[in-house]
């Protein structure tokens, strides 16, 4: 599943009409990092795309960004600026075929004395574009008034995403139609029927990506874009912040370019270990969905004054498979069963945010009044440009997920797992698997992921994280805590929103703009309380 989804529903190929996050095992241990120019001490391949990657930085900062007011169909107004940085797709051939990468800013509020450099951000995905991160500084968002003043925001998008050589794998408007098969099977011929759209859906990216573009879509080489638009900045080490997805693209930058790096703080954090890059993470993640679906039934039944889905967890979710049951023999408005119903449902174990308009819907469905349900979950087909960046972004999803690691190519495997799972964790176990299992028939050479660790230079790196996160779980924090040493875990209890930096709690908060603003840590790692839970 998607770590970090998008706002917007997100509508997967196929019959799993859902986005989901990350899975599998990488054998092969990458080489260590040189300190100084991510020069990897192992294979040829990854000498040369260090040295691809030198080079290619060394000629960003020699040629700067030319910014300029963004492009007026971007929605990016002044103040925010936009450009481009120049990276080969393939950085073992840094003379070869290039793409631009699209970057915007907002300027530091601040005095030339309060400026500490630029602020760069990644809000996860695979596939999520950061361009939006330097409204943060024109709205005057609260949480960031402080670090506005030292910092300009800076977001782009990563290759492949939105501007930055958009890559596609299906048909944007085949993609999003509905209804979609309940991704949960019946029958070996629905399994088969969800194996054939995975293999089409896979085949589907080479042809309209090419393999060439595709061979190279890696968490790697992202992190190698990332040095380059440090340097393009003029910036001679990186202030990073990055969510969800983006602290895996974070702890692999920290690994390949350890002395680049000045301050980072990654939220929400993907779990590292080269055997759980990607299809054990998914597998993680279908469990603790499970569990955050829990948390906000628990929420339903307290508030059911306000709901009237029932007094206990049971009772909600007897109303949840009631309705499934019901969308699947008759999708709801025509357009909505059970895997539409998933793609707006999960938003409510991602985040509280989505905790009152989920139960709203919901509640009026069961009141006689199905349309705000309806409209919520369905797709709008007249939403072209919408339905470019939700296929854009699940084709980036896979490409990396796919490419980054291998994973395994036995039916067998996928099923006894996926099987297995679904019994205790029915919520999300089989759509996160269709949605990954394009991966298991991949159509280019499938790479090992970075062992990532602390190098030489690698400055403390602060980490933030609920502890019942369903898209990260927690294990990934503490893990990633311990591969970078002198890094310090703040930890939200009894919380499980996914974004922390990005919610009212002053326990993290002021954390966040103490690290930011001075560099300062607590000396020991640090729980806090929750943030406030949502009121109906």
């Amino acid at each position: 599943m998607r770590h970090n989804r998008p706002k917007s529903r997100v509508l997967a190929f196929g019959s799993a009409g859902f986005a989901a996050a990350a899975l599998i095992a990488g054998a092969v241990v990458a080489p260590a990092a040189n300190a100084q120019t991510g020069q990897t001490a192992g294979h040829g391949q990854d000498r040369a795309a260090a040295q691809g990657a030198a080079l290619t930085a060394a000629r960003a900062a020699k040629a700067g960004i030319n910014w300029q007011d963004c492009p007026t169909d971007w929605g990016f107004a002044k103040p925010v600026q936009c450009g481009w940085v120049t990276v080969p797709i393939d950085y073992t051939k840094p003379n070869g075929k290039k793409i631009k990468l699209a970057v915007d800013r907002a300027v530091s509020t601040g005095t030339a004395a309060e400026r500490q450099g630029a602020l760069v951000y990644n809000p996860g995905g695979p596939g999520g574009s950061g361009m939006r991160f330097p409204l943060r500084v024109t709205t005057k968002n609260p949480l960031w008034v402080n670090t506005s003043k030292a910092y300009d925001f800076v977001g782009f998008d990563p290759r492949g995403v939105g501007h930055s050589a958009p890559i596609s794998c299906i048909d944007p408007q085949e993609f999003v139609k509905a209804p979609k098969a309940d991704p949960v099977p019946d029958s070996t011929a629905d399994k088969n029927a969800q194996r054939k759209l995975a293999r089409e859906y896979a085949d589907g990216c080479a042809e309209r990506t090419g393999r060439t573009m595709l061979a190279q879509m890696t968490t790697p080489n992202t992190a190698r874009d990332l040095d380059v638009i440090r340097a393009a900045l003029g910036e001679k080490k990186l202030n990073y912040l990055g969510v969800s997805y983006g602290t895996y693209l974070g702890a692999v930058y920290g690994t390949l370019f350890p002395s680049h790096l000045r301050r980072m703080i990654v939220d929400s954090v993907v779990n590292p270990a080269q055997d759980n890059i990607w299809y054990e993470a998914n597998l993680g993640q279908d469990v603790a969905f499970e569990g955050r679906w829990k948390d906000w039934e628990d929420w339903v039944a307290k508030n059911d004054a306000a709901f009237h889905l029932g007094t206990t967890r049971a009772a909600v979710q007897a109303k949840w498979l009631e309705l499934r049951a019901t969308a699947k023999k008759n999708p709801l408005g025509g357009v909505v069963g059970p895997a539409e119903l998933l793609g707006f449902f999960q938003g409510a174990p991602y985040y509280d945010s989505s905790w009152v308009p989920v139960a709203t819907a919901f509640s009026k469905y069961v009141a006689g009044d199905p349309q705000p349900l309806i409209d919520a979950a369905s797709p709008d087909l007249s939403d072209t440009a919408g339905n470019i960046s939700s296929e854009n972004g699940n084709a980036v999803y896979t490409a990396v997920e796919c490419t980054d690691a291998k994973w395994p190519t036995s039916w067998a495997k996928w099923d006894k797992d996926n099987t297995a799972l679904n019994k205790q964790y029915p919520f999300l176990t089989w759509a996160n698997a269709w949605m990954n299992l394009p991966c298991a028939t991949w159509p280019v050479k499938q790479q090992s992921p970075v062992e990532v660790k602390t190098g030489k230079g690698l400055p403390p790196v602060l980490i933030v994280q609920s502890q019942r996160d369903a898209a990260t779980p927690y294990a990934g924090a503490v893990d990633l805590h311990k591969r970078f040493k002198g890094s310090r875990l703040i930890t939200e209890k009894d919380a499980g929103s996914h974004g922390v930096t990005g919610l009212v709690n002053p326990c993290i908060n002021s954390r966040v703009d103490a690290y930011l603003l001075t560099g300062k840590l607590d000396a020991a790692d640090f729980t806090c309380t929750p943030h406030a839970t949502p009121v109906p």
